[in-house]
């Protein structure tokens, strides 16, 4: 008789273990559950900080045929970064500007001299160097007309940004 049951019985126990989670996975799934959560969470407040960050920027201008970094220039990236201090994560493009003074040639160096020099003290005060995206326009997109003497000021210029 018990054989003949046993037939009858392990379909209805095998369906028994399939349509009933066990507790570990329900678990396991509510870890999950939870884990996604908390990371939507964080990308909302990461997204929320970003934005926040974006609306700071700076730019330092340079005397003519310099990369040198003056007071001005100091006091300007020390505002900077002391605004950007609660958004440790933040990236940053460190774009270098040039006027129309010299060759084409001479202006790209002196963009790219310029960018490495805000990059460096950037660094030198705590910002890791992978956080820091360099480019070097010359002469390309300038802020103001080279025809006068003030135009050709607004175009010897680093720009930083937050990504």
């Amino acid at each position: 008789m018990i054989r003949g049951l046993g037939w009858l019985l392990a379909p209805v126990a095998g369906l028994a273990l399939v349509a009933c989670p066990s507790a570990y996975q329900r678990t396991y799934d509510q870890d999950m559950a939870q884990m996604e959560a908390q990371r939507q969470a964080a990308r909302s407040q990461e997204a929320a900080a970003h934005a926040e960050a974006q609306r700071y920027a700076s730019v330092v201008y340079f005397a003519t045929g310099s990369a040198a970094l003056d007071d001005k220039a100091a006091a300007e990236l020390n505002w900077f970064l002391q605004q950007l201090q609660p958004y440790p994560l933040a990236t940053f493009e460190v774009n270098g500007f040039a006027d129309k003074t010299g060759t084409e040639a001479k202006n790209q160096q002196l963009s790219t001299e310029r960018a490495q020099a805000v990059a460096a003290y950037l660094q030198a005060h705590g910002i890791a160097s992978s956080r820091l995206y360099l480019q070097a326009f010359a002469t390309q997109f300038p802020a103001s007309s080279n025809a006068s003497a003030q135009g050709r000021r607004d175009n010897r210029r680093v720009e930083v940004t937050v990504r």
